[in-house]
């Protein structure tokens, strides 16, 4: 799968799916509790905001605010009470836009989960008035929240939330779709069906992903793209709950590198917002790196075109620089401007659990390298120190760059950075990678 745009989005560019989202996430990231009517008059005034000069709005969610803001601000009263006549009018509310934005209510409260489904079935109603809109939050958004703690996809484990005279028919619609492709499901505009095709696309490609557990993330938004009508939608369901059990490593570093959108945000404005609403809008501690080695910088052994470095480098990049591959967290102020800045989740620890797809995010790194030299770029690869992330990436790309052993690759690259000596866990990787198809796909043309 591709990130091609289309129609008048970007390559990369999300849609009013993660539009309304984030919306959401801004008002939690202050750490407001969306039971809040205050709480949900924020995310209603910057839903009409953002409306006036959105590239699509669903029909539904448009003509709710557009009455909620009649005659002043609007707010969630005036939205809810739209909604809810809406409802009454037509009996149809039940499209699929108020669970396309859902997951920052999981990640809002990790904690609790009484006062989650109280919140995701309220801020679900400010636009669609339905209890099968409303239910659909509520079981998505629990098992969010599950698969961030246990990183296990069970739709059912919030069934309890339910109304017990709507759980038979909510366990039918389950069963439905794990017997069922995506694509048999193309009424996906209904949120009954869209929850569906996004569950049938998870549970149709688990097995598919192998020992390789961070490609399902992959697999399952694939298939979500590929089922048909309100593909884009079915795919922001998807991935709220793939990312919360893949976690940010598991994406593939080619799609973080292009995505982008409302409102002047990147992927690395994505992952800090995620972060701010699970700590409830508490700071996050900078990175601290008084006394470490941070100025270190050599050239890559076996291409020249590659900077090994340390985080110091950043501030005073060689001007051959244009382009950097980042292993560690980097400060805002820290962040290069105007070149491909490419993120790369790598914790430097011999504790698994830190590194859960250790392997995929190696290879991810060591490809993100090629793509950029195969641009003609000069790429500086850097952790703090260049002590152990740097030096295992570097081994890996020289060993795929020259085809020679990767111990070999890792003595070259140990030699023009003396003081490295990356972990145990590390080096074992090194040894599992040395006969993957990593190695043996084809050597790169560059070099």
């Amino acid at each position: 799968m591709e990130m091609v745009g289309g129609g008048p989005w970007e390559p990369g560019e999300w849609t009013d799916d993660t539009d309304m989202a984030i919306a959401i996430a801004e008002v939690a990231a202050t750490g407001a509790d969306l039971r809040d009517p205050s709480a949900q008059d924020s995310i209603v005034a910057r839903w009409h905001e953002w409306s006036l000069r959105a590239k699509d709005v669903g029909i539904q969610t448009r003509q709710v605010l557009t009455t909620a803001a009649r005659g002043g601000e609007a707010s969630a009263a005036r939205a809810r009470a739209s909604s809810e006549a809406l409802h009454r009018r037509t009996g149809r509310t039940a499209g699929n836009g108020s669970l396309m934005r859902t997951a920052p209510v999981a990640l809002a409260y990790l904690d609790d989960e009484d006062a989650m489904a109280v919140a995701a079935r309220a801020v679900s109603e400010l636009t669609h008035f339905d209890p099968d809109a409303a239910d659909a939050t509520v079981l998505w958004c629990c098992a969010i929240r599950h698969a961030v703690h246990t990183t296990e996809l069970d739709v059912r484990i919030g069934l309890h939330n339910i109304p017990v005279d709507r759980r038979p028919l909510w366990i039918e619609r389950i069963e439905q779709a794990e017997a069922s492709r995506p694509a048999d499901f193309p009424n996906n505009g209904w949120v009954v069906a869209a929850f569906q095709a996004a569950w049938s696309a998870i549970t149709t490609t688990a097995s598919r992903a192998g020992t390789a557990r961070a490609e399902h993330l992959r697999l399952g938004l694939d298939a979500a793209v590929r089922c048909g009508n309100d593909t884009d939608t079915v795919a922001a369901i998807a991935g709220g709950l793939l990312g919360a059990a893949y976690g940010a490593s598991a994406v593939p570093l080619e799609w973080r590198r292009l995505l982008h959108g409302w409102p002047d945000m990147t992927a690395r404005d994505l992952v800090a917002l995620a972060n701010t609403v699970a700590r409830k809008g508490r700071p996050n501690r900078g990175p601290v790196y008084s006394g470490l080695r941070i100025g270190t910088l050599a050239a890559h052994p076996h291409d020249p075109n590659v900077l090994l470095g340390g985080v110091g480098v950043l501030r005073d990049l060689p001007p051959e620089v244009d382009a950097v591959v980042s292993l560690c967290r980097v400060a805002d102020h820290d962040v290069p401007q105007g070149m491909p800045h490419i993120e790369v989740r790598l914790i430097d620890s011999t504790d698994p659990d830190e590194n859960p797809h250790l392997d995929f995010v190696l290879t991810e790194a060591v490809r993100t390298v090629e793509q950029l030299r195969e641009e003609g770029r000069t790429v500086l690869v850097h952790c703090v120190e260049a002590y152990s992330r740097t030096p295992t990436v570097a081994a890996l790309y020289g060993a795929r760059l020259r085809n020679i052993d990767v111990a070999d690759a890792l003595q070259d690259v140990l030699t023009a950075l003396p003081h490295a000596n990356p972990n145990p866990v590390f080096r074992n990787a090194l040894r599992r990678l040395r006969n993957v198809n990593l190695l043996s796909e084809g050597t790169p043309r560059h070099g």
